[in-house]
Formats: structure tokens, C-alpha cells, sequence
């Protein structure tokens, strides 16, 4: 089903640039021989298998064989015998393996984005966005790896007497549990500050897009990475996710709040930390002052990239009401003009949703808010015509509370827009809801709009951008608020929450204790005078 035609829409959006030498619906590209070589990855031994098709023309892309509980233990097993080993490798050696693949990454690029795009069904131009992250993270790690990770000298209690040093200990084996959405660099990002920190990896990639993961695994072995280091299950999360929860030394999950709470809980029973990128229903504030034709570039940006399927991305705009008719009409025109289409080349603005679920998911909150009262002003139908989950990029204006797009993450290519006059007005109706992921502030006056930025409850603002100068920037932490998650991925942080820190103290010519026949009073007394006297010296 699909929502009715707008007759104030402003016309179809157009399809995109047609190749039928490259078109995917004319033919089935990956050869199978390519797909075994990825799929002997798996760690997997029941016999079963799980058939994946291509959301761009329905077309069977692998069969991936599924793993049982056997299979996760001996996954942990392997991992712990080559952690053991990695943990005494020198940081220098870690370091520069992720700069060679660094190297690897940007060299195969034109390989994983074809995956990526097979499997995802998203426009090349928001696949390119994955390599891209990953170099930018194993730069980045391979480049800091001795500011993080090093033997730092703390202060001691008695200054010259108490030496104090912090280590980072790796704690053993991580479980990555990883999304469909943003399928290698979600299945790699997290796991690389693992390794560097000497951690081992057991990661289930989401089973509808288990390739692109995979080749990220093959990578991380031409690179130089021990092979037992980075190990890959399979199956569904109910069984496979716990069995990795069950063993793992720390969990880090990207996916569903509901999924989240749950992985929570079985953590907290198991007393180790996890990190948790969970749901959104992102702001965009468009100020009075924004920048009309920006505000609307980046808008298209913010809301429909890689089909709205995308944590950080945008649903729901505040714009002041002094600029409100002039930039919806340029939203909208922008939108109306975005091309549309199922193709591995360049030039498509926007690609498929990924199932006939996330479909129907934007479909209903579509349709339900038309029926309640909501206007279309872009988009409102699907496109069977272009692909069997393609929905055009849609925006809508008369949103309500009593409709389910109000508040619930649609995780598709739906925006709403509404009003404001006070600025306050539109930060409180901002921080409405339980999540608290990403926004995004448009205004030429970049202090007012970094002040406004400090009162929204996010993790990440990003100011006359969408999402990717944080996501992109990664030595900043990123990850949400409230019910949008716990813990950050990136800069310190991010390879932190893989560690144990352990202080080491060496104590030099006095004890904590009375010496020399002194008295628990008098020691009592001589340890005030001392603590008095460091106040007055400035010490910390």
C-alpha cells in the first residue's frame, strides 16, 4: 500500500541516471565464488543458512550460513587465545596496522561501495560516506594511539614522596553487536579502538547485510591483524546476541532502544559495561536569521540521506516563523528535485529503504498522519516503479501529537515541520520525547546559536551542518542522551570504555601511619597541619 497522491506535492520526484551497462535491475553482478570467499568468514557450523536479497531489484545475494551458541563459545575461545598475544604487541605495531588500512580502505573503496549498495539498497554518494568514516577512524586512532593509551603520571599525595601512575588495561574480549543501516562502517568503527587497545573482537553483523561486514574482516586481515583477532557469527540477535552477551568482557550495540534496554539489563547481570547507540527523533531549528538557501541544502542533507535510515538524521524542523513561507518553499523545491532511483553509480540523490518492514514503518506513519490531518508538501508515495522499498523523500506540515510520526523515530524519509516565534519555545518543544541523539542549529550568528546548542539535551549539535561535522570530526565523542543511548564511540572516550584503568602508587620515606612512636592523636593532628598547609599552597 502506499500513501495517496498529493495534489499540492509539486510533482513526482524524478528517477535517476540510468546505465544498463551497471544498472542492477538488469543484472545480478556478485559472483558467487566472491560471495563464498566472504561468507567462509562465518563462524558457523548448524548447516543452516539464511537467504539475503538486494532491496534494489529483489535479486538473491548470498546464503549466510547461521551460527549456534557451539559456535559463539568456540568464536570466544579463539578470540581470548589471540588476545593474549595481541596484548603484548607493541602499541606501535597496532598503530601501524591501522594506518595500513587506512591505506586498504581508500584503495578498495570502489569494491566496498558496490557491496554496500547491493546489500543497503542507498545511493553510491551515501555508501562513499562509509569508507570515508572508516579511514577517518583508523587515521585517527593510528595517529593518537600513545595520547591515549600511554602510562600517564598523576598527582600523588605527598608531592616528591608518592608517584602515581595510570594504566590502560585492555579488557579482553569485546562483543560488537552492529546495524543494517551504515553496514561496514558500523560492523568496524567500534571495533577498531578495540583492537588498538588490545582488545580481541567477536562482532554479529545484522544478518540482512552481513557482506559489507565481512569484507571489512578480510581487510582487517590483509592489513596485518591476526586472523583469530576479529571473529564473525551469524543468526538472530534473540539467540546469537545473547550467547555474545553471555561471554563477552564489554558490549557495544548500535540499534533499537527497545534492543538496548534489554542488552542493559542482561549486562548489568553480568556486571560489565556496555555502550549503546540506540533510537533518535532528531531537531533541526532553522533561526531567523539562517542562511535560506544553506538551511535548505542542508535540510535535504539532514533528512534524507541513506533514506532517513540513519541515526543522526533528522525528523522533525522547528523554523521561525519570520522565515518559515520563504524556506519551506525552498525545502520543498529542493526536495521535489532530488532524483530518486536503484543504481551503483554516481549521481542518484537518494536510494531504497532497506525491507518491506521499514516500508511499511514509513508508509504507516505516512498515511496515518494524512488521514489525521497533516499536509503533504513533498513526496507522500511509495515507488514501486524504481525499486520495491523506494519511498520518496517526504515532507509534512500539521504533525499532531495524536500521530504516530510525532513522536516515533520513523527511521525513514519523513520530516516534519513546524512554527516557532521564541526561540526558548522551539528549544523546549526540541527536547520533547525521551531521546536526545543529534540536532542540528542554522543561524549566521554562530555564538547565539552555540548558546541555544548548550540548552538542547543531545550528545551531538552540529551548527549550519546536519550531522556530519560531529559524526565526521572524530575526536570529539559521540552518541545520545537520555533514551538515545549510554556511553560515546570516537576521540578518547571511544577506546576508553575499552580499558580498565589501574593506578599504581610508589610510596617513598613515610608511611600512611604513625612512625617513630608517634601517637594515633599526634598523627591525627601532624596530618591536618599537612592537609591545611597544601590548601594554602594551591595543591590540588
Amino acid at each position: 500500500m502506499s500513501a495517496p497522491t498529493p495534489s499540492h506535492a509539486g510533482g513526482p520526484v524524478v528517477e535517476g541516471p540510468h546505465d544498463p551497462e551497471h544498472d542492477p535491475r538488469a543484472a545480478y553482478a556478485l559472483e558467487p565464488e566472491y560471495v563464498d570467499s566472504l561468507t567462509r568468514r562465518i563462524l558457523a557450523s548448524s548447516g543452516e543458512t539464511r537467504q539475503v536479497h538486494s532491496p534494489i531489484n529483489g535479486a538473491p545475494l548470498a546464503n549466510i550460513p547461521q551460527s549456534t551458541d557451539r559456535d559463539v563459545a568456540e568464536a570466544f575461545d579463539r578470540a581470548r587465545r589471540a588476545q593474549a598475544a595481541w596484548a603484548r604487541t607493541s602499541l606501535d605495531h597496532r598503530a601501524a596496522l591501522l594506518l595500513r588500512l587506512h591505506d586498504l580502505v581508500l584503495d578498495r573503496q570502489d569494491e566496498i561501495i558496490d557491496l554496500i549498495v547491493w546489500e543497503s539498497g542507498k545511493a553510491r554518494k551515501h555508501a562513499f560516506d562509509e569508507p570515508l568514516h572508516i579511514a577517518l577512524t583508523a587515521r585517527y586512532y593510528g595517529r593518537t594511539a600513545h595520547e591515549h593509551l600511554d602510562t600517564q603520571r598523576k598527582l600523588g599525595v605527598v608531592p616528591g614522596l608518592t608517584r602515581v601512575e595510570v594504566n590502560r588495561v585492555a579488557k579482553g574480549v569485546v562483543g560488537i553487536i552492529s546495524p543494517w543501516n551504515y553496514p561496514f562502517t558500523m560492523a568496524l568503527c567500534d571495533g577498531l579502538p578495540a583492537l588498538l587497545a588490545g582488545n580481541a573482537v567477536v562482532t554479529k553483523p545484522d544478518s540482512q547485510t552481513m557482506l559489507s561486514a565481512l569484507l571489512g574482516a578480510q581487510l582487517l586481515e590483509e592489513a596485518g591483524f591476526p586472523k583469530d583477532l576479529w571473529q564473525v557469527v551469524a543468526g538472530p540477535g534473540s539467540k546469537v546476541g545473547t550467547s555474545i552477551i553471555s561471554r563477552a568482557d564489554y558490549i557495544c550495540f548500535t540499534g533499537s532502544t527497545a534492543t538496548g534496554k534489554l542488552i542493559a539489563k542482561q549486562c548489568a547481570d553480568r556486571l560489565i559495561g556496555c555502550s549503546l547507540e540506540l533510537g533518535g527523533k532528531n531537531p533541526i531549528l532553522v533561526l531567523r536569521d539562517a542562511d535560506i538557501e544553506k538551511a535548505a541544502e542542508g535540510a535535504v542533507r539532514a533528512a534524507f540521506s541513506n533514506a532517513g535510515q540513519l541515526c543522526v538524521s533528522m525528523e522533525r524542523m522547528f523554523v521561525a516563523d519570520a522565515i518559515y513561507d520563504r524556506f519551506l518553499e525552498r525545502f520543498a523545491a529542493r526536495t521535489q528535485a532530488m532524483t530518486l532511483g536503484a543504481s551503483l553509480d554516481w549521481g542518484t540523490d537518494m536510494g531504497s529503504l532497506i525491507s518491506a518492514d521499514q516500508l511499511d514503518a514509513v508508509v504507516h506513519h505516512v498515511d496515518e498522519a494524512v488521514a489525521k490531518g497533516a499536509r503533504v508538501r513533498a513526496g507522500g508515495r511509495a515507488r514501486p516503479d524504481l525499486g520495491p522499498f523506494m519511498y520518496e523523500p517526504t515532507i509534512l506540515e500539521g504533525v499532531t501529537p495524536d500521530m504516530a510520526c510525532f513522536g516515533d523515530e520513523t527511521f525513514g524519509p519523513v520530516i516534519s515541520v513546524y512554527r516557532f516565534h521564541d526561540e526558548a519555545d522551539a528549544v523546549a518543544r526540541a527536547n520533547e520525547g525521551q531521546y536526545g541523539l543529534n540536532a542540528s542549529i542554522y543561524s549566521q550568528d554562530g555564538k547565539r546559536a552555540r548558546e541555544l546548542a548548550a540548552q538542547i539535551k543531545c550528545g551531538t549539535v552540529n551548527i549550519n551542518e546536519a550531522f556530519g561535522a560531529t559524526f565526521a570530526s572524530v575526536d570529539s565523542p559521540m552518541g545520545g542522551m537520555r533514551e538515545s543511548g549510554m556511553g560515546r564511540r570516537q576521540g578518547s572516550e571511544g577506546i576508553h570504555r575499552y580499558t580498565e584503568s589501574q593506578s599504581v602508587a610508589t610510596q617513598r620515606l613515610i608511611r600512611f601511619a604513625p612512625m617513630l612512636g608517634m601517637s594515633d592523636a599526634a598523627y591525627a593532628k601532624v596530618m591536618t597541619a599537612n592537609l591545611r598547609l597544601m590548601k594554602k599552597l594551591g595543591r590540588a
